[in-house]
């Protein structure tokens, strides 16, 4: 079994504990349950794609034993002073990370996170992150966007005003890409973001509706839309079927028949032409063995 700074070495890159959670070793244990926050939620395993949760797994894991690490006075020392650490524990102690995670961070709510996002927004962190991410995706403003928290699509102007102000103080070298980014890669972001504005609007707003709603209302609610979804089906098919009868009554069963009937005589046809011998033969050849052959004089 691979000890913890082989795991860090693995999945981090570095077997330095501090520098996996990018604080200094001075750092006080709110700074660095605040730094394990903050790595964990790019790695959490309901926050990644599908075919990245085994990694996000392991990679939370071993964050998780980090935490613990220097968390624990003894450990800490042990750590600093010799860069040894205690990790002969059972792997049932890194198979409890959803149950450290829950420990310690408590339900967030939206106030918290608004009130959270007032602190951040225009804050150094948040500076910081923006020279991060726009280095780290040498420029692409799509990478800045999803990499730094609270950004979307309407903060562009304050986004390139204050990546501009470190190219302007040689902080970090300008990208083409960003400094002249393409109409058309802009424009696809712009749409994309329009979309996923809207169906993040409905979805809010279905499950404001269903938080004012008792179990029973919900279920009834549920039933409804799903008897509202076959009448608007059938309508569509009145609509579409409708004239083939004159009655307001349409019999589904002969139209099906109608459609089997008309389908194999379409393939009759198909199949008559496909076999139908040709009535005249080119005077100057012959057909023989599967082979043309020219008449003899």
């Amino acid at each position: 079994m691979p000890s913890l700074l082989e795991c860090c070495e693995k999945y981090f890159n570095t077997r330095n504990l501090y520098e996996l959670l990018e604080i200094p070793k001075e750092s006080l244990e709110k700074d660095i349950k605040k730094a394990y926050y903050k790595i964990s939620l790019k790695v959490h395993p309901d926050r990644v794609p599908e075919d990245e949760k085994e990694i996000a797994t392991e990679k939370f894991k071993v964050l998780g034993k980090v935490h613990q690490v220097l968390t624990d006075k003894n450990k800490k020392a042990l750590y600093d002073e010799q860069g040894v650490i205690e990790d002969d524990d059972e792997e049932g102690s890194l198979s409890t990370w959803l149950e450290l995670w829950k420990k310690i961070f408590k339900p967030i709510t939206t106030e918290e996170i608004e009130n959270y996002e007032k602190e951040y927004v225009g804050s150094e962190l948040e500076r910081a992150d923006i020279k991060k991410a726009y280095v780290g995706g040498k420029g692409c403003i799509n990478h800045i966007i999803n990499s730094v928290p609270f950004i979307a699509v309407e903060d562009e102007p304050r986004l390139k005003e204050i990546v501009q102000e470190m190219i302007d103080a040689e902080e970090v070298p300008e990208f083409k890409i960003f400094t002249n980014e393409p109409a058309a890669k802009r424009k696809r972001r712009h749409q994309k973001y329009a979309r996923e504005k809207v169906e993040s609007d409905e979805l809010k707003k279905k499950i404001k509706q269903s938080s004012n709603l008792t179990l029973e209302q919900q279920i009834m609610k549920r039933q409804e839309s799903r008897q509202n979804s076959f009448s608007s089906l059938m309508d569509k098919l009145i609509e579409k079927y409708g004239d083939e009868d004159d009655d307001d009554i349409v019999d589904f069963d002969e139209i099906v028949k109608k459609n089997k009937k008309k389908a194999n005589n379409n393939k009759k046809k198909v199949v008559d032409k496909a076999n139908k011998k040709p009535t005249t033969k080119p005077k100057d050849r012959l057909v023989q063995n599967g082979k043309i052959k020219k008449k003899k004089n």
